[in-house]
């Protein structure tokens, strides 16, 4: 794999670290450490389409990084996470924000490494 190939996927080594990591029980900073990586990665970096709002009502089909980051226009870079925060509609912002399988995969690595997160602050302090 090149180095560019390195830099857009680099989310699913650390998924892969980070599920290596839970199995061996590693350190619980090293688990969070990796948690946030996965979910900074899906979250702002994960290769998707843009899925922003055109004006005519269709939706932006133009490449973007990350489930809330739309493409290079300025107005759709802010406008999926203006639908998350102001929530007009649920149905707009699963249409805007997950049009596909992939961006309801990123969404699903993105959850995943919150929870993992969570879970590797709360379980030592449960168990101890």
């Amino acid at each position: 794999m090149n180095m560019r190939g390195m830099r857009t996927y680099w989310g699913y080594i650390a998924a892969a670290a980070l599920i290596a990591a839970w199995s061996s029980r590693a350190a619980t900073a090293v688990i969070v450490v990796l948690s946030l990586a996965v979910v900074s990665y899906a979250t702002f970096q994960f290769p998707v389409w843009c899925g922003a709002v055109n004006r005519n009502g269709t939706y932006c089909r133009r490449n973007a990084s990350g489930i809330l980051m739309g493409c290079n226009l300025r107005q759709h870079r802010w406008q999926k996470i203006k639908l998350v925060v102001l929530r007009s509609k649920a149905g707009d912002i699963s249409r805007a924000v997950f049009p596909t399988a992939k961006e309801k995969f990123a969404a699903f690595i993105a959850i995943g490494g919150l929870a993992s997160a969570i879970a590797a602050v709360i379980v030592p302090v449960v168990t101890d």
